[in-house]
C-alpha cells in the first residue's frame, strides 16, 4: 500500500495561457511585434511611412467630392471636410486593426507552437500597430483642422477618453476574431463584409441628424455610434449634439453599452478558454 502511495500522481497539464510568461515579457513581446509589423508594412516601398497618411487622405478626397459635389451634404454641415477626414481616420483605426487581427494568430503559427508564448500578444500587437498609425494620422488631421479654421477647444483634452473607449472595443473584437478564425476560416470573409456595413451604418460619412429619426434607436445599438457622435461634439463642432442628446437620453444608450460590455466580457472568456488549444487547432 505504501509503495502505491510513493508512485507519482498524474496531473492535468494545460497548454500555454493567453498571458503566459510574466507581465514584463508580455509587454516586451507586444511592443517588439507591433513595431516589427509597423515597419514591415512599409518595408521596401517608395514612400515608406507616408503611405499610412496617404491611404486615408485618398479615400477622404474621393468621398469629399461625392458628398459635396454630387449629394451636396457638405454644404449643410459645419466643417464637413474636417468631420469627414476625422471620422475616416478614427473609424479606420477600428476597421484596419480588427481586419489585421483576424489572421494574426494563423500568420504567427511558428511562434504560437512555442510552449510559453503568450497568445494574447498576437492580436494586441495588431491593435497597437493600428494605434501607431492612428497617432501619425491624427497629426495630419490636427494640421488640417487648424488650417481649415477649427478653433481649439478645451474638450480636445477629453479626446483620449474616446480613443480609450475605441481601443477597448477594438481589442475585444480583435481577440474574438483571432481565435475564431483558427477554427472557422469564414470569419475573414464575414468580418470584411461586416466592417463595410459598419462603415456606412455608423455616422462616418454623415452627421447623425441626417438619419431619419425612426432609425435612431437602431443606429444607437451600434456601440461605435455614441463614440463617433461624441467625438464630433468634443473635437470638431462644439454646437453639435453629444451622444446623450443625439440619442434622446441616457436610456437610449443602454443597448450600445450592453453590447459594448458584453463583447468585452465574451472576448476575455473565449480567448482565455481557447488560448491553450490554439496550437492543436492550427
Amino acid at each position: 500500500m505504501a509503495a502505491a502511495d510513493d508512485q507519482p500522481r498524474l496531473r492535468r497539464v494545460t497548454g500555454p495561457s493567453a498571458t503566459a510568461g510574466g507581465a514584463r515579457r508580455f509587454f516586451h513581446l507586444l511592443y517588439l511585434i507591433a513595431v516589427t509589423d509597423f515597419k514591415k508594412v512599409y518595408f521596401n516601398t517608395a514612400l515608406g511611412y507616408i503611405w499610412s497618411l496617404l491611404r486615408p487622405l485618398m479615400l477622404f478626397a474621393v468621398l469629399l467630392f461625392v458628398f459635396t459635389q454630387v449629394f451636396r451634404i457638405g454644404s449643410e454641415v459645419n466643417n464637413y471636410p474636417v468631420l469627414l477626414l476625422f471620422n475616416i481616420v478614427f473609424f479606420g483605426f477600428f476597421s484596419e486593426s480588427t481586419l489585421a487581427s483576424v489572421t494574426s494568430v494563423m500568420n504567427q503559427e511558428t511562434v504560437v507552437r512555442k510552449t510559453q508564448f503568450p497568445r494574447l500578444v498576437i492580436p494586441l500587437s495588431m491593435v497597437l500597430t493600428g494605434l501607431f498609425n492612428l497617432g501619425l494620422n491624427m497629426i495630419v488631421v490636427l494640421i488640417f483642422m487648424l488650417a481649415f479654421g477649427v478653433d481649439p477647444m478645451w474638450t480636445w483634452l477629453l479626446f483620449p477618453v474616446l480613443v480609450l473607449a475605441m481601443l477597448v472595443l477594438t481589442v475585444a473584437v480583435a481577440m474574438l476574431l483571432s481565435v475564431y478564425y483558427v477554427r472557422f476560416r469564414d470569419v475573414l470573409i464575414i468580418w470584411t463584409v461586416t466592417t463595410t456595413m459598419l462603415f456606412y451604418a455608423s455616422p462616418v460619412l454623415y452627421p447623425i441628424e441626417f438619419m431619419p429619426e425612426k432609425f435612431y434607436d437602431l443606429a444607437f445599438i451600434n456601440p461605435l455610434t455614441p463614440i463617433i457622435v461624441q467625438a464630433r461634439a468634443w473635437v470638431i463642432d462644439a454646437d453639435a449634439a453629444g451622444a446623450v442628446a443625439a440619442a434622446g437620453g441616457w436610456l437610449h444608450l443602454v443597448p450600445a453599452l450592453v453590447i459594448y460590455v458584453g463583447v468585452c466580457i465574451l472576448a476575455v472568456r473565449v480567448f482565455n478558454r481557447e488560448a491553450p488549444r490554439i496550437a492543436e487547432e492550427l
